[in-house]
């Protein structure tokens, strides 16, 4: 090798490693300016938070009110259904404890049905008989009482300082009379309307009690199938509980209902029988049933049977009948019914009064009647919603 060679490869330097990769090239960054955004302004210096919370709430009842008015047009339309539906959901829970223990007595579902559907027949039926033969026995005398008590009642009248004298009042009577044998033909219409009614009473009568017997006999069974049509799967244990829930409270209030019912119906019955105020037997039947609409029911019954002491005994006897009426009212709600319904049936005062009020504006003395077995579902059903883990008696 010549020097010349040797001198070049030193300046050059050693050959490059065949391992060591050559040198990656350096990436060239392009950026690019970013263009300001702009916060959005808040609405809150413009529309206060309790606006927003509150038309918030006002939305969302606007639309639940335009579901219930919806769900009561509905109901009511088909009120031929609904109607007799709701009796017989009532009949059923009224004789839950009958069936059930048929039930547990090893009698078949069918049988044990059928058994409490003719019981509540019979027994309905032969009260009815009863107190109809007690008033076709007592009609005259008790024609004859009204007719002394209303002579009575216009020398009364007469005696007072206002110039009335009993042939005026004879006149105004005879008048009187003499105005509705004018309005004979409408009389006569609104008789005929009438018996459509009892018609249209006895066919929606005949449905409660078919509706009646299907309920106790597989009402679990018709229950599941519906929840399970129309509540989503992973609902549908939480919602059968809590229906569960307010069957108990139902069942609970119509059993309180028989037994306040029965009590009211003993003790104004008793007082009539003691002051010899004539139909008893009616005036207990009359109370019985008229009981099962909370406050106004008892207080109509009490008004018939101070108006009957007046007409057959005088003034005298209906005060003491006025204090036995209003003695009975009085245990009734303080004592008995406290005790009967304990805390299956928790619902204030003012819930029941507002509730039987409600119910009476909206559809008159049906909905009396449905308002507070409708309140006390709703409310142990809401209540086992929103507190799954509490029972609503011991037993259940």
């Amino acid at each position: 090798m010549s020097i010349f060679s040797a001198l070049g490869r030193l300046i050059a330097g050693p050959p490059p490693s065949p391992s060591t990769p050559p040198p990656a090239p350096v990436p060239v960054i392009v950026t690019t300016p970013v263009e300001p955004q702009v916060a959005p302004v808040p609405l809150e210096p413009h529309v206060p938070a309790g606006l927003t919370i509150a038309a918030g709430y006002v939305l969302r009842l606007l639309i639940l009110g335009v579901g219930v008015v919806g769900a009561y047009w509905v109901l009511g339309f088909f009120s031929a259904i609904t109607v007799p539906f709701a009796i017989a959901v009532l009949l059923t829970a009224m004789f839950h404890p009958l069936t059930d223990l048929l039930k547990r007595w090893g009698w078949k579902p069918a049988l044990a049905a059928i058994t409490s559907l003719l019981v509540m027949v019979l027994v309905v039926a032969g009260l009815m008989v009863f107190v109809g033969q007690q008033v076709a026995n007592e009609w005259p005398s008790l024609v004859q009482q009204a007719s002394a008590g209303f002579q009575t009642f216009l020398a009364w009248i007469a005696t007072l300082p206002f110039g009335i004298n009993a042939t005026q009042l004879l006149t105004w009577f005879n008048q009187g009379v003499a105005w509705l044998q004018t309005q004979a033909s409408s009389v006569a219409s609104t008789a005929v309307e009438v018996g459509g009614v009892f018609g249209s009473f006895f066919a929606g009568l005949a449905t409660a009690l078919v509706v009646m017997f299907f309920l106790s006999y597989q009402g679990r069974q018709i229950f599941t199938g519906t929840v399970d049509v129309l509540i989503p799967r992973p609902y549908r244990e939480v919602t059968d509980r809590a229906a569960l829930r307010g069957w108990t409270s139902l069942t609970a209030y119509m059993r309180s209902a028989v037994i306040v019912a029965a009590v009211d119906a003993a003790g104004v019955a008793l007082a009539a029988f003691l002051l010899d105020v004539p139909l008893v037997a009616a005036l207990f039947a009359l109370t019985f049933f008229l009981s099962f609409i909370p406050i106004v029911g008892a207080v109509t019954a009490g008004t018939v049977a101070v108006a009957l002491a007046l007409v057959t005994h005088g003034w005298v006897q209906a005060v003491i009948m006025l204090g036995a009426v209003i003695v009975v009212m009085q245990l009734e709600s303080t004592f008995l019914q406290p005790l009967v319904m304990g805390k299956a049936v928790d619902l204030h005062p003012l819930a029941v009064l507002l509730g039987i009020i409600a119910g009476g504006v909206v559809t008159g003395i049906l909905g009396a009647l449905l308002a507070i077995p409708i309140l006390a579902f709703t409310v142990a059903f809401l209540r086992a919603l929103r507190h799954p883990e509490e029972r609503a008696n011991p037993t259940e």
